[in-house]
């Protein structure tokens, strides 16, 4: 291998794109990101989940880097266990959001994600959580808004996820933005606010821009991300609506997508 990379800055989604379904990093990905770094890049993982949830993952991982957590809204510096910025999600217009949304297609099932380092995530009577993810359960809804929050999550009964999304942006895409972040996994969050807005905040912490920056996804929520980046690549597994913007697409979180890629800029 040369010592050469061709980006500066290497940016990844967690869940399905550098995490397998087991929620471990390979060795060959870690070999390869570590000797994509050695060659003087810089790996930062921008993910939708806020940081109490990627904390331990990044910790098991031995990443010391900053990190992009709760789809931008959080600047994580990892190796320092604190928050670096944190924006969160204007309570009034929420609840306007909400209303509009469940005027539209009926009763929701809601989460919410509470702002902070040690922000619980609250779960409503028949939300499900996706994955094995530590929650607080609550029954009464006026307990949503008693602490700052990052986002609101959202399910249906019977609508799809990219059904309930494209309805929450028609409803109340003036007020909060929408994304879908996975099956079963749609946020509202601050309006404005994507990946790419907290990868831009910590790029320019690193003194990095994005012409120098390749970035890899596997959902919807991945799209502002690879807008910002010189480079986008799908995993092979990813949503067929990043797919159709990605600059590439390779293998899948299961068969070393990130890795594959790696490899062969470095060689």
């Amino acid at each position: 291998m040369s010592t050469a990379f061709p980006y500066r800055l290497i940016a990844t989604d967690l869940d399905g794109t550098l995490l397998r379904g087991d929620h471990s990093v390979s060795r060959r990905t870690r070999d390869a990101l570590a000797a994509a770094t050695a060659a003087g890049a810089a790996h930062i993982v921008v993910t939708g989940r806020a940081a109490p949830w990627t904390r331990p993952i990044l910790d098991d991982l031995g990443y010391e880097g900053l990190a992009v957590c709760a789809q931008g809204a959080q600047v994580y510096d990892a190796g320092a266990h604190r928050l670096l910025t944190s924006v969160t999600l204007d309570r009034q217009l929420a609840g306007v959001a909400l209303a509009k949304i469940e005027a539209e297609v009926g009763p929701l099932y809601l989460a919410a994600s509470r702002d902070g380092l040690d922000g619980e995530v609250l779960v409503g009577p028949g939300y499900e959580v996706v994955g094995a993810l530590p929650a607080t359960p609550f029954t009464d809804a006026s307990d949503l808004w008693t602490a700052p929050l990052n986002k609101l999550y959202i399910q249906h009964p019977t609508l799809t996820s990219d059904e309930l999304a494209d309805a929450a942006t028609r409803a109340a895409g003036g007020f909060v933005t929408v994304t879908m972040a996975g099956e079963g996994i749609v946020e509202l969050l601050p309006l404005g606010l994507s990946k790419a807005t907290g990868l831009s905040l910590a790029a320019r912490r690193l003194g990095m821009k994005a012409a120098e920056t390749i970035a890899f996804g596997d959902m919807p929520n991945d799209i502002p991300m690879f807008a910002w980046s010189a480079h986008g690549v799908a995993m092979a597994n990813a949503h067929e609506e990043l797919k159709a913007v990605a600059n590439e697409v390779t293998t899948s979180n299961e068969e070393d997508g990130i890795a594959a890629v790696v490899d062969r800029l470095l060689a």
